[in-house]
């Protein structure tokens, strides 16, 4: 058994981390409120959390394999039903809405940007146009409200796509990596 960085203690096999996980029936892992099929149903909220935390405790790299321990009368329910395609489809479907998430999230960035430009550009005119005109005191009022008016709505698209974007990446990652990890039953 090694203990990862984070303090988590996972078994390894020939190399192979495994995220383990003790059941005492295969629906105990899905979603009981979801009515669609066995392969379509939505996972547990905390089991996906789970394996997700599980997942990114590790590089992507780094070889992973789901191990589920079952009671012996649930292994040929697991079999039969298709327990890994089910899991599969499941993080398959996440990375599809993750991946919506990360395009909605570039697009309001570019629209951010194209507002906060305008914006930019309207607010140094009118600082343009303030020290042209007015004196004193009023003036540098104006014309340093106007440039950091202009400056502050950049704000949003900046953060969009300095930091935005990252966590959207990772989650298409890890669902990425979760939609074809290895799944393996065992008796409990």
């Amino acid at each position: 058994m090694a203990v990862h960085e984070t303090g988590v203690r996972y078994t390894s096999e020939n190399g192979v981390a495994l995220i383990e996980i003790r059941l005492s029936s295969v629906q105990q892992l899905f979603n009981s409120l979801d009515p669609a099929p066995f392969r379509d149903k939505d996972l547990d909220a905390d089991a996906e959390e789970y394996i997700v935390g599980a997942v990114d405790d590790f590089a992507m790299s780094a070889p992973l394999k789901i191990v589920l321990h079952l009671p012996p009368d649930q292994l040929r329910l697991a079999a039969a039903e298709g327990l890994a395609d089910a899991i599969h489809n499941y993080f398959g479907y996440r990375l599809a809405a993750e991946r919506r998430r990360l395009r909605f999230e570039l697009r309001e960035g570019r629209i951010s940007l194209m507002i906060g430009l305008g914006f930019l550009i309207a607010c140094f005119a009118l600082r343009q146009l303030v020290q042209a005109v007015a004196d004193g005191t009023l003036r540098q009022i104006l014309a340093e409200g106007l440039l950091i008016s202009g400056w502050v709505a950049m704000w949003r698209p900046i953060q969009i796509f300095l930091y935005g974007w990252w966590p959207h990446r990772h989650r298409c990652r890890i669902y990425a990596k979760l939609e074809r990890i290895p799944i393996e039953t065992r008796p409990a």
